[in-house]
């Protein structure tokens, strides 16, 4: 096994780059112990589609940490299609091949939530839960693009777009929202 229990195939490395940015000025103290978490199987995951829930028991504490993942734009849908023939089985040389092509596999977090006294978007158990995360999609690079909906997009390029169940406080634009339709 590879020194490094997160990320040591380039599909799950783009799931550890979300807990570690490369453009990180300072370390981040939390992560060795998310990363314990996550090798210890802290973290027990329930994927729905595009959303992760993670379920997170430390002692006598428990928390539920949300992560949503942006879906792939039809470009990048089409162009991972053209460059990876069999999807069945996903090698570094294929995600290699698809940054050739010009497009980036590298998931996009649309939301982070948790349910921890942290109220931050990079708490412990977000952090634990990307872990988690690339640890599986090492096992299962499948699972990188399926988070992502590509499987999806390729068989229902027509189906309508799915609404949002909540709209995120952050999107909301006040002086839109508050004003009057008078």
């Amino acid at each position: 096994m590879p020194d490094n229990d997160f990320g040591y195939t380039a599909w799950g490395r783009d799931w550890v780059r979300l807990a570690e940015p490369l453009r990180q000025t300072r370390p981040e103290p939390l992560l060795p112990r998310a990363r314990s978490i996550a090798r210890n199987d802290g973290v027990r995951l329930e994927i729905e589609g595009r959303t992760v829930r993670a379920h997170l028991h430390r002692g006598g504490q428990a928390s539920i940490a949300h992560v949503e993942v942006a879906p792939l734009s039809r470009e990048a849908a089409s162009a991972i299609g053209h460059t990876i023939t069999d999807p069945t089985i996903l090698t570094d040389d294929m995600h290699r091949a698809v940054l050739d092509a010009g497009h980036s596999p590298a998931p996009t977090l649309v939301s982070t939530d948790c349910s921890c006294s942290a109220r931050t978007a990079r708490c412990l158990h977000v952090f634990a839960t990307l872990y988690t995360i690339a640890r599986k999609v090492d096992e299962n690079p499948r699972l990188a693009l399926e988070l992502q909906g590509y499987f999806d997009a390729t068989t229902e390029s027509d189906a309508p777009v799915q609404e949002p169940r909540w709209t995120s406080i952050h999107t909301l634009d006040p002086a839109q929202f508050f004003t009057s339709a008078t």
